[in-house]
């Protein structure tokens, strides 16, 4: 590219030299153009320190501008000077009214932010900058107005029209043309602005607030998908009732909305009183969802709705602030979840996640604190780390304060900033304000990167009775931080007696949270008169690693006897792990394998166990991923982590094969589906354990898996038993029934999507020869982000023995489709370049081939600021 895009700073920030105290837009709808009038109301901010600043509006580069007036008279052409994005208007008086037209073309925006036109239908994505993409505007989240929106269109092809707040007025103009005005009265920044205009169908119901208000609630999505919209709405109200009563937050205007769109680059967005979702985020039904998206449906929709104080009512003053709206609501939906379901495999879940996408995040190029420094782009900075690490540190506050005092410093921070733009560290101060808490060490949290590592040893004295556990913390060095300060650590302990009984701590309870504060610290636990065995890092009270030199046989004991529900799948995972990454050490020089037969006897006291929580069962007996066992990797060798896995996975079915069956059996009943926590636990193990069964290859459960798929009525039950036999050495079956299976769901497109990936997942050789072929598949679009993620994504970052194949076919794959979407959804690109960015954690061979693909897309013309910024930082 000619010219290296800015590095925007957070230490450069400055407040606004203008605030709007109104918007007023009015959008003309046509087939080949829209034009956006938009009139509004500024003053100078008293709060600037430069009394002759200028106003900068930004816009896109592609943006037309018709018209330009302040208080109706046309501007001196030396007032008015545009540069890039920036509209730069000079000489200006202290109070103004600027009208604006501008000509866009939504119907040819490929990027999908801002205005754009999708399957005969406007949206828009405005966060974090798509609104510079619809009219001149300062657009930045500091700068907050009431909006006024009137949207004009043909009344035929489009008789929904949709904005922010209320609707106040409805008209219709000559020509079959028709129009609807909103009125937000809650000031919000550009990123919340949405509109939507289309052939939209609804569902509708209601819900009666805290204070007796009845708030209207209604989904629009196409005719034919509205039998999959009670889930969200039921989502919707639980979401409503469990914000008053945990938080006491009530909702604000007269009526919500959800919009379902099938093209948007992003999950939902909480924009104010109209949340525009993806399709994959809003519909389910039995039939055509998996348990997982059920799951998903109810979280999206709970975290949309959250952000209405979380985000809304509260914004962040700066994009650098993010995590102040994101990784709270994140915590925050996280909590609902786990309240709705079961609290312990959420927390799995959640941890799962972070420990490999977000652990690999802060060990690669793009590792950044919760709160950046700075940015080129900041739609890269949607990350785990913003989001899920966000989550956790807000996680770790509600550990060190308890329920009580966090619910007392949320109730602060919401009354004290209510309408305002803020900061994470308002966020910190209110928090410590209402507790009393000194937080100070704490803050370590926002601004240094990377994942503090725990190195834990202990000491018994026999005749002191003490039981000593020392920490010590250290935190690797990560871009443009070499040094870290010590981390203040919440770090949930317990101990167990050799009869497998609980200990009584320090508090007198079972269970004590210990403040990890410096580099390195001793901990004394009196009155213990044998060695007890440490359940370390309970609930994962913190984004750690933990190190500790457990014995197999420990691992074993906690697996069987700890009370804390994710220690116990911790200990599991920490089995496999070790016993996996032995195996891999000797897979190199090609040493015989040989499982270590004290996991087949965990896995089996677990499966012979009675009374245990069937979700939690299939968590603990579920492999750690490939993904995982590649972040703990010093150097990852994907061969040997695959196959290693494999063989581990295979002895293990044919060892307990009948134990598999007889849990497959019992749990396969003939019941009316249920999305209930109960249900999907039931559907979990049995899966599973259909899984172990075809690992075996023996006919007769291939058989099994084949009638599972023809006898399920819902899609959970059908889509596993899918994978399997596809995934299977049977591959002509697997051609059948994936035949079968399109031609009975072709028409759902999110079905549609479990297809292609299952196939883009399929470990067997030829995966991306089948991939290629499926990208000229009249299921797959090119433009659409669901199908992008459902093919190419699922085959770069989820079929990991394919994608690293070692002549680098797959990362010249990758890279032929990161420069195709730099032009059309930057976006995408960068999101999907991830892969090849942890190229230095591969062997040297693989090493050359990676960063060859990252050089050559470097190398491109026009590249975009994403694809820039991923792509320079990959090469340092």
């Amino acid at each position: 590219m000619s010219q290296e895009p800015k590095v925007i700073y957070l230490k450069d920030y400055t407040v606004p030299s203008f605030l709007i105290e109104s918007t007023e837009l009015r959008f003309e709808l046509f087939e080949e153009e829209t034009i956006v009038h938009a009139e509004l109301k500024v003053k100078r901010n008293p709060a600037c320190e430069k009394s002759a600043a200028s106003l900068e509006l930004f816009g896109h580069e592609e943006l037309e501008l018709i018209e330009l007036t302040i208080d109706g008279a046309a501007l001196d052409e030396k007032s008015v000077q545009r540069e890039g994005e920036l509209l730069i208007l000079s000489s200006l008086p202290e109070t103004f009214v600027l009208k604006s037209s501008t000509r866009i073309h939504p119907e040819t925006n490929t990027a999908l932010e801002g205005l754009y036109k999708s399957d005969g239908m406007f949206c828009t994505q405005c966060e974090a900058e798509g609104f510079r993409r619809i009219t001149f505007f300062p657009d930045r989240p500091d700068v907050m107005s009431v909006f006024r929106t009137t949207v004009e269109a043909d009344k035929k092809r489009y008789p929904v029209l949709l904005s922010n707040g209320n609707p106040v007025k409805t008209g219709e103009n000559a020509e079959g043309r028709h129009w609807v005005t909103w009125e937000d009265p809650f000031p919000k920044p550009a990123y919340l602005f949405a509109l939507v205009a289309g052939d939209l169908k609804c569902i509708e119901d209601s819900f009666t607030t805290m204070s007796g208000r009845e708030v209207k609630l209604v989904i629009y999505a196409e005719e034919k998908d509205l039998d999959k919209l009670d889930y969200a709405m039921l989502s919707l109200q639980k979401s409503m009732k469990w914000d008053e009563e945990v938080y006491g937050r009530e909702y604000d205007l007269d009526i919500y909305m959800i919009v379902a769109v099938d093209f948007f680059n992003m999950g939902a967005m909480e924009n104010k009183g109209l949340n525009i979702f993806n399709t994959s985020c809003v519909l389910a039904n039995p039939k055509t969802t998996t348990d997982a998206s059920f799951q998903r449906v109810e979280g999206v929709v709970a975290h949309e709705y959250f952000h209405n104080w979380s985000g809304n009512r509260v914004t962040c003053r700066d994009w650098f602030q993010l995590s102040l709206k994101e990784g709270f609501t994140v915590f925050r939906d996280a909590e609902f979840s786990a309240d709705m379901n079961s609290r312990t495999v959420k927390r799995v879940e959640d941890v799962s996640l972070l420990r490999t996408a977000q652990f690999a995040e802060d060990a690669g190029p793009m590792a950044h604190p919760i709160r950046p420094d700075s940015f080129i782009e900041i739609s890269n900075f949607y990350t785990m780390t913003v989001y899920e690490k966000g989550a956790e540190v807000v996680r770790m506050i509600h550990t060190l304060l308890g329920p009580e005092l966090f619910r007392k410093g949320s109730d602060l921070y919401f009354e004290r900033h209510d309408g305002q733009a803020v900061t994470t560290e308002d966020f910190v101060q209110a928090m410590e304000d209402a507790s009393g808490k000194d937080l100070g060490q704490f803050r370590a949290w926002y601004h240094q990167a990377g994942t503090p590592e725990l190195h834990i040893t202990d000491e018994f004295d026999g005749q002191k009775e003490e039981y000593r556990l020392t920490v010590r913390q250290t935190c690797p060095a990560t871009p443009g931080q070499d040094k870290k300060t010590p981390f203040q650590i919440p770090l949930s302990v317990g101990l167990l007696d050799q009869e497998g009984n609980e200990l009584r701590l320090t508090n007198g309870e079972y269970s004590e949270v210990l403040e990890v504060t410096e580099a390195e610290q001793t901990f004394v636990f009196k009155g213990i008169n044998a060695k007890p065995v440490p359940s370390l890092l309970r609930g994962f009270s913190a984004p750690v690693k933990l190190h500790y030199a457990y014995q197999r046989d420990e691992l074993m004991f906690l697996m069987a006897n700890d009370t804390d529900g994710f220690s116990r799948w911790d200990a599991a995972q920490k089995l496999g792990v070790d016993i996996m990454q032995e195996l891999i050490g000797g897979y190199s020089v090609d040493r015989p394998m040989a499982l270590d037969s004290r996991l087949i006897a965990a896995y089996r006291a677990v499966l012979e166990a009675d009374g245990l929580d069937k979700a939690m069962v299939s968590k603990v007996l579920t492999l750690p991923s490939q993904a995982y066992l590649s972040e703990l990797s010093e150097v990852i060798d994907v061969d040997a982590i695959h196959n290693v896995r494999e063989f581990i996975r295979k002895k293990l079915a044919f060892e307990l094969e009948p134990l598999f069956l007889k849990r497959y059996q019992e749990n396969n009943l003939e019941v009316d589906y249920s999305p209930d926590a109960d249900s999907i636990a039931r559907r979990s193990l049995k899966n599973l354990c259909l899984s172990y069964l075809v690992a075996t290859q023996k006919t007769e459960y291939l058989q099994l898996a084949k009638e599972q798929y023809a006898q399920s009525d819902n899609m959970t039950d059908m889509q596993s038993a899918l994978a399997l036999v596809a995934h299977s050495d049977d591959k002509v079956a697997g051609a059948e029934l994936l035949d079968d299976f399109y031609a009975q769901w072709k028409d759902e497109s999110l079905v549609v999507n479990l297809w292609l990936s299952i196939q883009a997942a399929d470990p067997s050789e030829g995966a991306l020869a089948r991939v290629e072929s499926l990208m000229h598949h009249p299921a797959f679009d090119a433009k659409n982000p669901n199908k992008l993620r459902s093919l190419i994504s699922v085959f770069c970052a989820q079929n990991p023995v394919n994608f690293h194949a070692k002549d680098g076919s797959g990362y010249q794959f990758l890279a032929d489709r990161i420069i195709e979407l730099n032009a059309q959804n930057p976006q995408i690109a960068s999101r999907m370049l991830t892969p090849l960015t942890r190229w230095k954690k591969y062997a040297a061979d693989r090493q050359v081939l990676m960063r060859a693909q990252l050089e050559r897309i470097h190398q491109c013309d026009d590249l975009s600021k994403d694809v820039f910024e991923v792509v320079s930082k990959s090469l340092v």
